[in-house]
């Protein structure tokens, strides 16, 4: 687990008529940001035959662009999918995966703990239309189980939102596949380097590119990556007309920082339990939410760890007073770049009670989730223990 993962995308063939970029006449070794709104067409029939279906030519890029298109693929072939899309966010990626499949009437099932916006989506839009929402213990697999009969469509994040619960996706998506309900996974945290689950039966994954894949925190982007039958569906029923395309240049940023993501994600793994550990050991700390701590048949599908998780800081400890006492980490609400976060869950439960998940499922004030991001292990850990010291009552 320790070992730099491999990665595949690069070292398997790629056919050349799926990189369009490869068309660049200089032979870059970086590929081309093809910053352009509309392609042209030399004649009436090589326009027609676009429109027919017969080309593949990009026509406009809210559409297709051959930079987005590039990085798409690249996606598509870390995931073992054998298409992609990718969208201006991970947002667009989620609304765009679930609009595509449900209607008034169909009802979706998903974890407790699931990302806050998409709570907000599923509750502020989908409920608007008639969509029906169950939220479900991801830890109990036979919970999940049960609910999925008569369900559309299972939205899922392994490990999820802010307390990091598991859920066995392979049993899940075994179990989906039997009553026809469509599955889908946010695999940001542990990105296609330590999880496929794809490989396990699951039918979309999703990736908010911001976090490990961007890594910089420069760039806002979203992808899905599934059959060829699923993406059709997600690019004629809801793609074109949301306008939540991704601008070539995000797309260009996001192909750059993956050549990194390796040894990135490594360092994430490694400093992250690094920091874990340390917590575990403190008197400061309670419970540390890390998936690497969890006796759950959901780590089976882990290769490796991503550097979020959170831990619960004793009730001697004031939470404000620790946080303004950090000062190489520092205070954000995304993750996956080169700093070092947290975000306290106190404040986030000032955020109205009916739109809040936190509030709705019971996640503690004293909870504080911590990105450990490019910084040595050690300096992240003597931080902490300023900050613990500093804020003890």
């Amino acid at each position: 687990m320790n070992e730099t993962p491999r990665f595949d995308a690069y070292q398997r063939a790629i056919p050349e008529q799926l990189l369009p970029v490869r068309d660049d006449p200089f032979d870059a070794a970086v590929p081309p940001i093809y910053q352009t709104s509309l392609f042209l067409f030399d004649s009436y029939k090589e326009l027609e035959d676009v429109f027919a279906g017969r080309s593949k030519k990009p026509i406009y890029s809210r559409g297709d662009n051959p930079t987005v298109m590039l990085l798409e693929r690249r996606i598509a072939e870390m995931e073992g999918a054998e298409e992609a899309r990718a969208f201006a966010s991970g947002m667009g990626a989620i609304a765009a995966s679930v609009l595509a499949f449900v209607g008034p009437g169909d009802r979706i099932v998903t974890v407790r703990h699931v990302y806050s916006d998409a709570f907000r989506f599923f509750e502020k839009v989908l409920k608007r239309f008639g969509v029906i929402v169950d939220y479900v213990d991801g830890t109990d697999t036979e919970a999940m189980l049960a609910a999925l009969p008569g369900a559309k469509l299972a939205y899922l994040e392994n490990p999820t939102s802010m307390v990091f619960e598991l859920q066995d996706l392979t049993a899940i998506a075994e179990a989906a596949r039997r009553h026809g309900v469509i599955t889908i996974v946010d695999n940001s945290w542990a990105t296609p380097l330590y999880q496929n689950p794809l490989a396990v039966g699951i039918d979309l994954v999703i990736h908010a590119a911001s976090k490990y894949l961007g890594g910089q925190s420069d760039t806002v982007a979203g992808l899905v990556a599934g059959s060829r039958e699923l993406i059709a569906k997600i690019n004629s029923e809801i793609y074109p007309y949301t306008g939540a395309k991704l601008a070539p240049f995000e797309a260009w940023l996001v192909l750059r920082n993956l050549e990194t993501l390796p040894f990135r994600i490594r360092h994430h793994h490694e400093a992250g339990l690094e920091v874990a550990n340390w917590l575990k050991s403190s008197s400061a700390v309670g419970n540390v939410m890390h998936p690497a701590f969890a006796d759950h048949a959901g780590k089976k599908t882990f290769s490796g760890f991503g550097g979020l998780f959170s831990f619960e800081v004793a009730e001697n400890i004031d939470v404000a007073t620790f946080v303004d006492a950090l000062r190489l980490v520092r205070i954000g609400v995304s993750w996956g770049g080169p700093e070092s976060l947290v975000v306290p869950a106190k404040a986030a439960l000032s955020i109205s009670p009916e739109t809040n998940v936190f509030a709705r499922f019971g996640v503690s004030e004293r909870t504080i989730r911590l990105n450990v991001g490019l910084h040595d292990a050690k300096n992240v850990i003597a931080d902490l223990e300023q900050a613990l010291a500093a804020a003890a009552k």
